[in-house]
């Protein structure tokens, strides 16, 4: 008796509620898990706002690659960001130091092709394979990307005798914003950019054309170029000394320290100027 009860109260309870839920990961089938072999990525991109990005680059202004190793040594970073020398400025201009930037990193990495070249084609199939190449296999899908103050950064297919850079796209990145452009490889153009004087950091003249020699494999993932680490959102640093990496979360106490050496480095130059009766120029100012 006391069963049947029960059931009716049960019975009952539910022709006014309904029956209890059921809990939403019952309900859905379970996700399946990723096939490890497809790859993965362990380093996370962190993403800065336009207005953080501003406020760092405030701290950086005016500093020099030397400053900045410096606040690195202080900052128990020694011997950390220093991008090989090899990676050194197309052009230098010793007046007004327009060559020298400071940018906040956007990364794009391209890989040596395993794709055969084009062959001997008639000029339009030669163009169109070119123009296939360009869409498809090495674009640059990381100008969507930059904004006032953006570095580019390209590590690229050293081996490859490829210029990934050259006067046409590099005066498109300025036009959006970009300050400075860093690469563990080649461009080509040099000439042209030199005239327009866009700040190029290379390893060495690049001649060809990226169809049929490299592919866009990543972009805003950590990279490497002159033997140092560059993550999305690092601090680039560039002068007539090469290229330094500051990692953004150590750039406030760097820049603090780098701005101390610069100042103590102008003030004590200043007065030697003046011994040896030289006129000021922008290193003292």
């Amino acid at each position: 008796m006391t069963s049947i009860l029960h059931a009716a109260v049960v019975l009952a309870a539910v022709s006014l509620f309904g029956w209890p839920s059921t809990p939403a990961s019952a309900q859905e089938p379970a996700k399946k898990a990723a096939d490890p072999r497809a790859g993965a990525n362990f380093i996370p991109t962190k993403v800065y706002s336009q207005a953080e990005d501003e406020q760092v680059l405030k701290l950086f202004a005016g500093l020099r690659v030397a400053d900045v190793v410096d606040g690195l040594d202080k900052a128990g970073l020694q011997g950390l960001g220093q991008v090989s020398a090899d990676v050194r400025p197309v052009w230098r201009d010793t007046v007004r130091y327009t060559h020298r930037f400071v940018g906040i990193a956007v990364t794009a990495r391209y890989v040596p092709t395993n794709k055969p070249p084009a062959g001997r084609r008639d000029t339009k199939d030669f163009d169109r394979w070119a123009g296939q190449w360009y869409k498809n296999l090495s674009s640059e899908p990381f100008v969507s990307l930059i904004r006032p103050g953006t570095a580019v950064v390209i590590e690229d297919a050293a081996a490859a005798d490829v210029g990934t850079i050259g006067s046409n796209n590099i005066l498109g990145w300025k036009a959006k914003g970009c300050v400075g452009v860093v690469t563990s490889a080649g461009a080509r153009d040099t000439d042209e950019i030199t005239a327009q004087r866009m700040p190029l950091y290379f390893a060495k003249p690049g001649r060809g054309i990226r169809p049929g020699r490299n592919e866009i494999e990543s972009v805003n993932r950590p990279i490497v170029v002159g033997g140092v680490q560059v993550r999305p959102g690092d601090v680039i640093v560039a002068d007539g000394d090469g290229v330094v990496v500051v990692p953004r979360q150590d750039a406030e106490e760097v820049a603090e320290y780098a701005r101390t050496t610069l100042e103590g480095d102008k003030a004590g130059r200043r007065k030697l100027y003046e011994t040896l009766k030289m006129p000021p120029d922008d290193s003292v100012k």
